[in-house]
């Protein structure tokens, strides 16, 4: 027989776990940070994070992986209101970049990796159409024949169709001595 104390009992215990990890990621979910998006080859970030000073926000950086400091990489200024600054970076390369925004006092509001991803190629144009249309057929044929090799083959296919008939029904009588 089952005893299902032990299942009660680790019931609380898991509400507990479940109610700590919340807890934990909660403050962290709230901390102002960064967020970074691309499309194309354009890649823009934003932050809520930075207050002005001086009449500026802050400074965001595009750095490829081979540099390393704040100011080797792309640099952009922030714009915009007290409830959200952002930057952008128009044609940028394929490839794996780190993104870090520091503000005009100093602090850095966070960095953030981010992978651009190459654009596809183009591909046929719809507008574009084979200049004699579908070429259907066993075979996927695609050469025109002319008129006399046509006449050649049917009447090919006509004497063998003639011929069949022919021994099948010979093979019909019977045969007497």
């Amino acid at each position: 027989m089952r005893n299902s104390k032990p299942l009660l009992r680790s019931g609380p215990t898991v509400a507990a776990a479940a109610a700590l990890s919340f807890a934990l990621a909660g403050p962290a979910a709230a901390a102002p940070g960064i967020s970074v998006n691309t499309s194309g080859s354009t890649v823009s970030v934003s932050t809520s994070a930075c207050t002005q000073m001086n009449g500026q926000w802050g400074t965001a950086s595009l750095l490829n992986s081979s540099q390393t400091n704040f100011s080797q990489g792309r640099q952009a200024a922030l714009t915009g209101t007290s409830a959200g600054q952002s930057a952008a970076w128009s044609n940028v390369a394929p490839g794996t970049y780190t993104v870090t925004v520091v503000c005009s006092n100093g602090t850095t509001a966070g960095t953030q990796s981010v992978i651009v991803a190459p654009s596809p190629s183009p591909s046929v144009s719809p507008t574009s159409s084979p200049s004699r249309g579908v070429m259907g057929g066993i075979g996927g044929s695609a050469t025109d024949y002319g008129t006399v090799t046509l006449v050649a083959g049917g009447v090919l296919v006509g004497t063998g169709l003639v011929a069949t008939a022919w021994y099948l029904r010979r093979r019909d009588r019977p045969r007497h001595l």
